[in-house]
């Protein structure tokens, strides 16, 4: 039961809401009961709603494209410390050469070329701390 108030062109009503159930209502309004039909209205929503547009995808964007560099780059695959360094800015390697010594979780790690080319850039130096991920030497 829900008790309301209303005021109509000057005058109030007491209204007193006793039962509601599939679009009927008996109501009493000022002691006087009453059996009411009531409809629904469809009201506009003042929320916006938002439109996009479908998203077109070029043709071949579901494959994964591999990056073409021909700059290779070799990270620390752990965290650690440089311990030696066998190259230097020129040094023409081949896969498997030896690039650099470090220490990770207290064992002597080698680092070796992935693949054949000219050392590009050196990132460290003999006892540099290195994270997980730091770029260590470039192979172009």
């Amino acid at each position: 039961m829900k008790k309301f108030n209303f005021k109509i062109r000057g005058n109030t009503y007491d209204v007193i809401i006793k039962y509601f159930e599939d679009g009927i209502a008996k109501v009493e309004v000022n002691g006087s009961p009453y059996q009411v039909e009531v409809q629904k209205s469809i009201q506009e929503s003042k929320t916006p709603i938002l439109v996009r547009q479908d998203v077109i995808n070029p043709k071949g964007a579901h494959k994964i494209q591999k990056e073409t560099s021909s700059v290779t780059k070799i990270t620390a695959p752990l965290p650690g410390n440089i311990m030696q360094i066998f190259v230097k800015v020129g040094d023409e390697v081949v896969k498997n050469d030896k690039l650099l010594m470090y220490e990770a979780m207290k064992m002597e790690n080698m680092i070796k070329a992935e693949k054949d080319g000219v050392i590009k850039t050196i990132k460290v130096q003999n006892g540099d701390s290195v994270l997980q991920g730091d770029l260590l030497i470039e192979i172009a």
